[in-house]
């Protein structure tokens, strides 16, 4: 693995890109931005949590279906999501999630 501008190897950062959801991912775009891997999962990060995130919101606006869906549904996808993405991430891989993947893969470059 390589080094990134802050020391970290490429897995550890892209897995930290994880570690607060869109937050961390907002804050490895800034910090690594000529890093491919990283800004791939930090990309992916934004898309996947900021969505998650806005579709909270809004379920959460919706009486008893949203609020169902905000607090049965949405964390432990959230959840489920984070630790997968972490642990690719630390393995080297770009796994991709779909959609947001895809769209982290076409902007990276």
């Amino acid at each position: 693995m390589n080094k990134t501008s802050s020391g970290l190897d490429e897995n550890v950062a892209g897995a930290l890109a994880y570690a607060l959801g869109w937050i961390t991912g907002i804050a490895f775009l800034v910090t690594e931005p000529a890093n491919k891997f990283v800004r791939f999962h930090a990309l992916q990060s934004l898309i996947v949590f900021g969505a998650l995130s806005l579709a909270w919101f809004i379920a959460m606006s919706i009486p008893l279906l949203g609020w169902l869906i905000a607090f049965v549904v949405i964390p432990p996808l959230s959840a489920v999501l984070w630790l997968l993405l972490m642990f690719k991430a630390y393995q080297g891989a770009r796994f991709k999630v779909p959609f947001a993947g895809d769209v982290a893969a076409q902007r990276e470059s």
